[in-house]
């Protein structure tokens, strides 16, 4: 198996991946806050966001090539709220539209290469990210923070910072700020557990467990194994 990101320096994608198997194997996916357009051969997806853990099988010599769009843009980028897609992974033709979806498949069928593709298919759609939503997603992803007075900080009452968070990212802010300290714990260096759950902002250990075996489906131990984080 091998799987590479090239990193990107767009309000709207994070990076470009490649994920290439040479044997069957099962992967985990987890929450990311993510949105992706994936390739993979015939057919041309929207992998929505997760709210909670799930196993994909992959058969051997399978190519998958996706464009991992930024927390808080997929709303604006696919055109309808983001929590319509939640848990689901639909036809691309079904969210971008038939000839879209066509289109693309016609050029990547014709050996173009599939990163540059997906890349230039988002910037085509030519919006730009809510602005609040993307101070929203800062704010929320750092240690501590609390969505009352994340809200109170953007001038936006918690009903509404509901509303333009589920919209933008698929869930709402108090699941969103969950995530983004799952995915702060991804990154720290290697350290006693202990030290590891206090520096991401979970209130202890026994905090940090519960949250990584139910955002990841297994304990923290098996979890952080040699585990990187994915570009967001």
């Amino acid at each position: 198996m091998s799987y590479v990101e090239c990193l990107v320096g767009s309000p709207l994608v994070a990076c470009t991946w490649e994920h290439v198997t040479t044997t069957g194997q099962e992967h985990r996916i987890v929450p990311d806050a993510c949105v992706d357009l994936i390739w993979a051969g015939e057919r041309l997806t929207i992998a929505g966001p997760d709210a909670r853990p799930r196993l994909v099988t992959l058969s051997p010599g399978v190519r998958l090539v996706g464009a991992r769009l930024r927390p808080g843009t997929a709303g604006a980028v696919l055109g309808l709220p983001a929590s319509e897609l939640c848990g689901l992974s639909p036809d691309a033709a079904d969210v971008l539209g038939t000839d879209v979806a066509a289109a693309l498949l016609d050029v990547l069928a014709g050996g173009a290469d599939p990163h540059a593709v997906l890349l230039r298919a988002v910037r085509l759609r030519g919006v730009e990210p809510d602005p609040l939503v993307r101070a929203a997603v800062a704010a929320l992803g750092r240690p501590l923070a609390r969505v009352g007075p994340v809200a109170a900080e953007l001038g936006v009452s918690a009903r509404q910072l509901q509303r333009r968070v589920g919209d933008a990212v698929g869930y709402g802010p108090k699941l969103l700020a969950r995530v983004l300290r799952f995915r702060r714990l991804q990154a720290l260096a290697p350290a006693p557990l202990v030290e590891r759950a206090l520096e991401a902002g979970y209130a202890d250990q026994a905090h940090m467990t519960a949250e990584v075996t139910r955002l990841a489906g297994i304990p923290p131990v098996r979890f952080l194994k040699d585990r990187t984080p994915t570009a967001a």
